[in-house]
């Protein structure tokens, strides 16, 4: 079958010849940009790409070390441009994740996450943290974001939503909690700059502030103690524990005691980590059968302790990850540093052999 000839190009044929020639060059120009044939019954255009979100800088940002920065940490050189309008977290149900809701230690402190959605409220300190984490593994897995409306909570379950209210000046914000912290005596909640800079604090480093967890609609206390599947490496790797000697260690040491004299606790290495694990006397500041939660610890700790010279190190093993500090040439040296971590965290970390 003969091609359909373009309306204008028929056109032209009627006309007379002057005309049709002075008219040529615009109606082959008109032909050209038709379609040859018909589009598609289904075929969508693509659409028009999202902008990405402007930053801008902002200058005379006030640095004051207050409760809440980190060293070397603050707001950072550039904002969005619409920090006064990010939303609020919409609180939605999610699975629990399988393992940051476990119980762990910190600095011989011992800590029971909520294991399913129910109700919760407290106050107390709020500090936020911003740059210096931006990018980091949280402990449901996500990096962080300083521009979200996220928060770390000690014991909230994970992932879930609470209202964080500066009890100051009244203005209150809505949040995922999505990672572990803060691990200092006198805080009970970091928020994300974003919220913080929302709830009217960034300036002071920290706040008073009331927490309520929200529950999703649909949600009940016993119906919702579902948790997120393991990841298949996860699977194949730990080999979940029911108790191990850190976490009744910790249920001697009791929530809040310190203890005068740490005692020595021998932590032997697995057969597959022995051969790579350094000897000696360490400093053992948590631990969780969560990998995240553990790295999320280390994150925390090389900043609330930037005077440390020792590595922190994140030790698997028993079903267990273990942050430890070390080694140490004899347990004095190690005692020595343990009380300079009480006497900045409020905790004192058990010492252990390896």
């Amino acid at each position: 079958m003969r091609r359909a000839e373009c309306g204008l190009a028929g056109l032209a044929k009627r006309l007379p010849y002057t005309a049709a020639l002075y008219l040529l060059p615009w109606l082959l120009a008109a032909c050209g940009g038709q379609p040859s044939r018909p589009l598609e019954s289904g075929v969508r255009t693509a659409e028009p790409a999202k902008a990405p979100v402007k930053m801008v800088r902002k200058a005379n940002v006030l640095q004051k070390r207050g409760g809440a920065y980190y060293k070397d940490d603050g707001p950072g050189d550039e904002f969005p441009d619409n920090l006064d309008e990010i939303p609020d977290a919409q609180p939605r149900l999610e699975p629990l994740h399988r393992f940051a809701n476990r119980p762990y230690v910190v600095l011989g402190k011992a800590y029971e996450p909520h294991a399913s959605l129910r109700p919760h409220q407290e106050r107390g300190v709020a500090s936020w943290y911003g740059k210096k984490f931006h990018g980091q593994p949280t402990s449901i897995g996500e990096p962080y974001d300083m521009f979200s409306m996220t928060a770390a909570h000690p014991t909230l379950a994970i992932p879930s939503y609470a209202r964080v209210t500066n009890v100051s000046n009244g203005k209150s914000v809505v949040v995922r909690v999505t990672d572990r912290g803060p691990f200092h005596a006198d805080r009970i909640i970091d928020l994300s700059y974003a919220a913080a800079y929302r709830l009217g604090y960034v300036d002071n480093g920290s706040t008073q502030v009331e927490v309520e967890s929200i529950l999703p609609v649909g949600a009940t206390t016993m119906s919702y103690a579902q948790v997120m599947p393991a990841p298949r490496s996860a699977r194949a790797m730990v080999n979940p524990v029911e108790r191990d000697e850190i976490e009744l260690l910790a249920a001697r040491l009791g929530s809040d005691k310190a203890a005068t004299s740490s005692p020595l606790v021998s932590v032997m290495p697995t057969a597959a980590t022995a051969s790579a694990s350094l000897r000696g006397v360490f400093l053992q500041l948590g631990a969780f059968v969560s990998a995240e939660n553990a790295e999320s610890l280390r994150s925390h700790l090389l900043r609330e302790l930037d005077w440390l010279n020792e590595e922190i190190q994140v030790n698997a093993g028993g079903g267990m990850h273990r942050v430890h500090l070390g080694p140490y040439p004899s347990r004095v040296d190690a005692e020595k540093v343990a009380e300079r971590i009480r006497l900045a965290l409020g905790y004192k970390p058990t010492l252990v052999a390896r």
